[in-house]
């Protein structure tokens, strides 16, 4: 990242200092060249002098306080503002409630327990149901057959049966429909919501004046070089007109 940064300020610093130059150039020239082309060549380059400069200062401005000048190190001024716009547009562009029930509705399609069912054990399904017989007024009558171990042979079919049973219902349209109407109304989205707000916040809190200066500057020095350049050049073009009229 240190040396994107400097690659920047480097590319920032040619398209300025190329600019400045040729302005200069051209005011040197104009006193050095016949008296009719004097005032063309001079005004041209004072006014694309002028123009980069100028903007050369707006964009020293817009990340650094200059004393006086008021306005300045907006970015870093603004400190707050920028965070809490970060944070509105996180949550608004992307984590609206919309856009959850829309993501869960998605996701839910995509949902099937029938692999989960296949591979769940329905043992203690079934010892729950031999210990509720034994227990029944039919618990004495089995004792005489063998008791538990006679209900034992019945556990294989059972199961068997039990996880047919149990795929047919978490694969019905039924079944599915009120899976999604759940997860839509329930506290999820607004837990999810909570969350992602909170962690959110969390990593904005870590960002400093300078840090959030930094990430700008690195995003967008290297194309402010070019309001450099176009002012430079407009500014030159403002004095070429005027040296024809002046």
């Amino acid at each position: 990242m240190i040396h994107f940064q400097n690659f920047n300020k480097v590319v920032f610093m040619s398209k300025s200092f190329i600019t400045d130059f040729i302005s200069l150039l051209l005011i040197g020239l104009s006193f050095i060249i016949p008296d009719s082309y004097k005032n063309l060549l001079l005004y041209t380059g004072l006014f694309a002098l002028s123009g980069a400069i100028t903007n050369q200062l707006a964009i020293h401005m817009l990340f650094e306080r200059v004393p006086f000048l008021y306005g300045s190190g907006v970015i870093e001024k603004n400190f707050e503002t920028f965070k809490a716009s970060i944070h509105q547009m996180i949550m608004k562009q992307f984590f609206s409630k919309e856009q959850l029930s829309s993501f869960f509705e998605k996701e839910e399609q995509k949902i099937d327990l029938k692999p989960l069912v296949e591979t769940a054990d329905f043992s203690p399904a079934f010892d729950a149901l031999s210990v509720t017989v034994m227990e029944s007024k039919f618990g004495g009558a089995i004792q005489m057959f063998g008791g538990e171990e006679a209900l034992e042979g019945l556990r294989e079919p059972f199961t068997r049966k039990l996880k047919s049973a149990v795929s047919s219902i978490v694969s019905s349209d039924a079944f599915k429909a009120q899976l999604n109407h759940h997860i839509q109304n329930s506290a999820l989205s607004e837990d999810m919501l909570n969350s992602v707000d909170t962690l959110i916040v969390e990593r904005l809190d870590e960002l400093t004046p300078k840090m959030v200066k930094e990430l700008v500057q690195e995003l967008i020095k290297e194309h402010l070089g070019w309001l450099v350049v176009w002012g430079g050049v407009f500014g030159g073009l403002i004095g070429l007109f005027s040296s024809f009229i002046l």
